[in-house]
């Protein structure tokens, strides 16, 4: 039974054992082609080049928008690192170990996020497994302290709460849409094949993308009116989209405002998800009828009224989990310009996809990095960075 970013971790500890081969996959198509010399004028050459290293197990990189260009890093076990001018502060921005369930390899503390305008607001939200609760899901706010690179570890205040059953598949990824509202990525609870059929029930959180006003209230949040279930008695108000497995790493496209998610497959296949800046939420994303663009239990089963995958790739050459990136939208980087980058935790290859017009899009293997790919992240100046959990090092990437 395949437990993405928990048993199959040890695979990140071993050399990589096959020979890798660029190819391109279209949308939905799950097949392999050898990449074309017109396919490759889309995709830049890159390569990675150390940044910062000594973090202890980086989960997530990102920065607070508020001007000043500090980065911060987080630890799965319960901390939040900041870089600022190039230098590792020694005080964590936030220590809450001693309230995070990081036991498990797919327990700890997951992410961060700032809230628009949190230069004037001076809190932020942190996306957790805790100890109350033997694991379950927090999604927390937390104020800093009269020193703005250093937060109060007491003042939480928790905002959304959900059982998780199991210890893997918890999701965890936080983020502000361009909306203002924020997304939680939720895992489908665990074990293997969604044995309790999480994914596709409306009536629970799990297996979901969530969207919710922390902003509008005091304390808690509230639905926006606008979410596609809010005000059903059959289903959470709180769902933005359905049918996830393991939706460990999404992201906004700046630019666009496009969505991309990174959806952790079981055996055969990791996805790629793709909703449009103009949708209106709902969309079922397939699991665990599908696992990408293929059935998954039933191979007579029905891919009707479900969203398939605009990228995939299977686990043939030693790939097991796709770990989500981002769309570069820098200006250092021309050649990367418009490209959305993302990994696999155990083969440490980076592809790229780039959408072809309408709903196609092409992916293609660019980098065979040989890390424990855990996170991309961002800088205010919109670079992109990898991490890699095992040594505890953050990498930038760029472009020829």
């Amino acid at each position: 039974m395949k437990k993405p970013h928990d048993i199959k971790m040890f695979a990140a500890f071993f050399p990589l054992l096959f020979a890798t081969m660029s190819c391109i996959r279209c949308s939905g198509g799950g097949g392999e082609a050898p990449v074309t010399s017109a396919a490759l004028q889309a995709f830049p050459e890159i390569s990675l080049s150390a940044f910062a290293s000594g973090f202890n197990q980086p989960v997530h990189v990102t920065h607070a928008g508020d001007g000043s260009r500090r980065i911060f890093v987080v630890e799965k076990a319960g901390r939040i690192r900041v870089i600022k001018d190039g230098v590792i502060s020694q005080t964590p921005f936030l220590d809450i170990s001693p309230v995070v369930l990081s036991t498990g390899s797919e327990q700890g503390l997951f992410s961060v996020a700032f809230p628009p305008g949190y230069a004037a607001k001076g809190y932020f939200y942190v996306n957790y497994t805790g100890v109350t609760g033997d694991g379950d899901t927090f999604v927390s706010r937390f104020r800093i302290t009269a020193d703005p690179d250093v937060a109060d570890p007491s003042s939480e205040e928790v905002i959304l709460t959900a059982d998780q059953p199991f210890t893997n598949h918890n999701g965890g990824q936080l983020a502000f849409g361009p909306d203002g509202f924020l997304y939680i990525g939720m895992g489908d609870g665990g074990s293997g094949g969604d044995p309790f059929n999480n994914a596709q029930n409306p009536a629970v959180l799990l297996g979901k993308l969530l969207r919710i006003d922390v902003e509008a209230a005091p304390a808690g949040y509230v639905v926006p009116a606008s979410n596609p279930f809010a005000g059903s008695s059959a289903a959470r108000g709180e769902i933005w989209a359905l049918g996830l497995r393991n939706p460990w790493r999404f992201s906004f496209d700046r630019l666009t405002g496009d969505l991309f998610i990174a959806d952790v497959g079981q055996n055969t296949i990791e996805e790629i998800d793709f909703q449009a800046s103009a949708s209106r939420g709902g969309e079922n994303y397939g699991w665990n009828t599908m696992e990408g663009s293929r059935c998954f239990q039933d191979p007579a089963c029905s891919p009707a009224g479900l969203i398939l995958p605009v990228a995939e790739y299977t686990h043939a050459t030693g790939d097991c989990s796709v770990t989500g990136g981002m769309v570069y939208r820098g200006q250092e980087f021309a050649s990367m310009q418009g490209v959305y980058f993302f990994g696999d935790f155990c083969s440490g290859l980076i592809r790229g996809a780039v959408r072809l017009g309408g709903p196609a899009f092409d992916s293609v293997v660019l980098l065979d990095t040989g890390l424990a790919i855990s996170t991309f992240g961002e800088d205010e100046d919109e670079n992109l960075y990898v991490a890699d959990l095992l040594s505890g090092a953050v990498f930038k990437l760029a472009g020829q």
